[in-house]
C-alpha cells in the first residue's frame, strides 16, 4: 500500500492481510471520543474486533490528548503498557499530543505509525495492513486544515445518550492553551449532515443527544452563509427527530440573547449551559487572553437565572496560572461564592511548551497550584449540593439510563439540568426513556425520585 505521496506504508502486508482484533484506548475530550467512537465503527465495518486494552490484541490504537502535562505522561504510559501486554502488536498512536510531538512518540515501543489529527480518518483502514518495520509519522500542519472531519459514530448502542461533534478546531489563542496548535482552525459540520447524523442517532436508540466542539460558540462562523448555532439548534429542533438535546462548553461571549432565546423556549435543549470562567481577577483573564472581566461574568449568570427557569450553569476554573498571587485567587474565590452556578470544572494550570503563558514569569508553585485547586473544588461540591437541593419539590423530567446504580441498585439517570438522580419505582421498561418525577430528596449533589408515571 502506499500513501498520498507514493511512499509505501512500513510493515503493510497489503489488503489480504485479515480481520484482527483492535484495542483502543482513548484520553482526553469528548471531541476526542467522538473521534474514537467513530474509529471504533469503521474498524467494525470493516471486520475487526474491539476488544478491551487489556485483552490479546493484535493492534493497539491509542488516541492521546495533550491539554496537560499530566496527559501526555498518561498517553506515554499507555503505549508503554499496550507494548507489554500486546509485544507483538503495532502500536498506533494518534490525536493531539501525536500532532504536536510525534517524534517524541515514534520513539516508544511498539509504536509503528504516528497519525495527526487530519490522518485519523486513515487509521480504520491503516489497522488491518501495519505490522513489523520502522515507525512512520504522518502529521501534517493541522494549521492549514480545512475540511470539517466526519469522522464520528451514527450509532451508540445500548446508549441513552450520545455524542455528536459538529466542530473542531479553534482560532482564539488564549495564553495557556495548546489546542489551536493540536486541532487547527475552526471547522465546522455542515448543517445538512448535523441533521442527519442528528436522524441517525435517534434511530438508534438515544434519547439525549449532545452537540460537542472544541469552540462549539463558532459553529458555523466558517461556512458560506453562516447561519450561527441558534439557527442550527430550531432546525434541529423543527426536524423533530430527537427527545433531548445538550450543549457542550461554550465561552461566555458567545452566550448571546439568541441562544438564551433558544433556551428558554425550546422543547427540547437542556436548560443546563457549562461556560468556561477560568479565572475571576481581571488582570489574571486579560493575561490568559480572556476578552471578558468578572463583572460581565457574573451578570451573564445572573441574567440566565432569571430568564431561564432552573438552568444549571456549571463552569471551568484554573488554578495558578503565573501571576495569580493570594489576592487574585480571593478575587476568583469570591466571584465564585456569589454565583448560583451548580457545579465547578477545576483543574491546576499546566505549562504547555510554545504557548505564550510558558515563557510568563511569576510561575505558581505546583504544591500551591494544588491547595488552590483543592479550595474551588469543596466550594463546587457544595455548590453542587445546593443546587440539587433546590430541586427538592419540583417535577422533573429524567433520562432513565441503560444500567442501574451499582451502590443502590437502583434506577438512575439525569434531570435537563444535568442533577444526577436515583429513582424510587420505576422498572426495567423504565430504561432509556424520558420519564417524570418527583424530587424528594438530596444529598452529596445527587437526588432522590419518586417516579410520577411510566410513560
Amino acid at each position: 500500500m502506499s500513501n498520498k505521496q507514493g511512499k509505501k506504508v512500513p510493515g503493510a502486508r497489503g489488503p489480504a492481510t485479515g480481520h484482527r482484533r483492535v484495542a483502543l484506548v482513548t484520553l482526553g475530550c469528548k471531541v476526542n471520543q467522538c473521534d474514537s467512537a467513530g474509529m471504533a465503527q469503521r474498524l467494525e465495518q470493516l471486520g475487526h474486533t474491539l476488544v478491551s486494552f487489556d485483552a490479546e490484541a493484535d493492534v493497539c490504537i491509542i488516541n492521546t490528548c495533550t491539554v496537560t502535562a499530566r496527559t501526555d505522561f498518561q498517553s506515554r504510559q499507555l503505549i508503554r503498557r499496550a507494548a507489554r501486554r500486546n509485544p507483538s502488536a503495532p502500536v498506533i498512536v494518534t490525536g493531539c499530543y501525536a500532532q504536536v510531538a510525534p517524534e517524541i512518540l515514534k520513539a516508544l515501543p511498539n509504536v509503528r505509525l504516528v497519525a495527526g489529527n487530519v490522518e485519523k480518518e486513515l487509521i480504520p483502514e491503516l489497522a488491518g495492513q501495519l505490522n513489523g518495520g520502522p515507525p512512520e509519522v504522518r502529521v501534517r500542519d493541522i494549521g492549514r486544515a480545512r475540511r470539517f472531519s466526519g469522522l464520528g459514530a451514527d450509532r451508540f448502542p445500548g446508549r441513552t445518550r450520545a455524542f455528536l461533534k459538529i466542530q473542531d478546531g479553534c482560532n482564539a489563542r488564549c495564553s495557556y492553551c495548546i489546542v489551536p496548535s493540536a486541532r487547527g482552525p475552526s471547522r465546522s459540520m455542515p448543517p445538512g449532515d448535523v441533521l442527519e447524523r442528528v436522524a441517525a442517532l435517534a434511530g438508534s436508540g438515544c434519547r439525549e443527544i449532545v452537540l460537542t466542539g472544541v469552540h462549539l460558540g463558532a459553529w458555523g462562523a466558517d461556512l458560506a452563509p453562516a447561519p450561527g448555532l441558534p439557527h442550527l439548534l430550531r432546525r434541529i429542533e423543527e426536524a423533530g427527530t430527537v427527545g433531548r438535546l445538550r450543549l457542550s462548553s461554550i465561552e461566555p461571549l458567545e452566550v448571546t440573547g439568541e441562544l438564551i432565546a433558544c433556551l428558554r423556549e425550546s422543547k427540547v435543549l437542556c436548560p443546563h449551559l457549562h461556560i468556561p470562567l477560568q479565572s475571576g481577577d481581571d488582570r489574571v483573564l486579560c493575561a490568559m487572553g480572556r476578552h471578558y472581566d468578572g463583572r460581565f461574568f457574573r451578570d451573564l449568570v445572573h441574567r440566565l437565572i432569571d430568564e431561564i427557569p432552573g438552568v444549571a450553569v456549571g463552569v471551568d476554573v484554573m488554578a495558578g496560572f503565573p501571576g495569580e498571587g493570594e489576592r487574585e485567587f480571593e478575587n476568583t474565590l469570591a466571584l465564585l461564592r456569589g454565583l448560583p452556578v451548580a457545579y465547578l470544572h477545576v483543574f491546576p494550570y499546566s505549562e504547555r511548551p510554545g504557548t505564550k503563558a510558558a515563557a510568563m514569569p511569576g510561575k505558581v508553585e505546583e504544591p500551591l497550584r494544588a491547595r488552590r485547586a483543592a479550595a474551588l473544588r469543596a466550594l463546587g461540591l457544595a455548590k453542587r449540593e445546593d443546587f440539587a437541593k433546590r430541586a427538592v419539590g419540583s417535577r422533573q423530567t429524567v433520562l432513565v439510563e441503560g444500567s442501574r446504580d451499582r451502590k443502590t441498585g437502583r434506577l438512575k439517570g439525569f434531570t435537563g439540568n444535568y442533577v444526577p438522580v436515583l429513582l424510587s419505582g420505576g422498572s426495567r421498561n423504565s430504561m432509556n426513556r424520558l420519564i417524570d418525577v418527583v424530587i424528594e430528596s438530596a444529598e452529596a449533589g445527587t437526588a432522590s425520585a419518586r417516579v410520577c408515571h411510566e410513560q
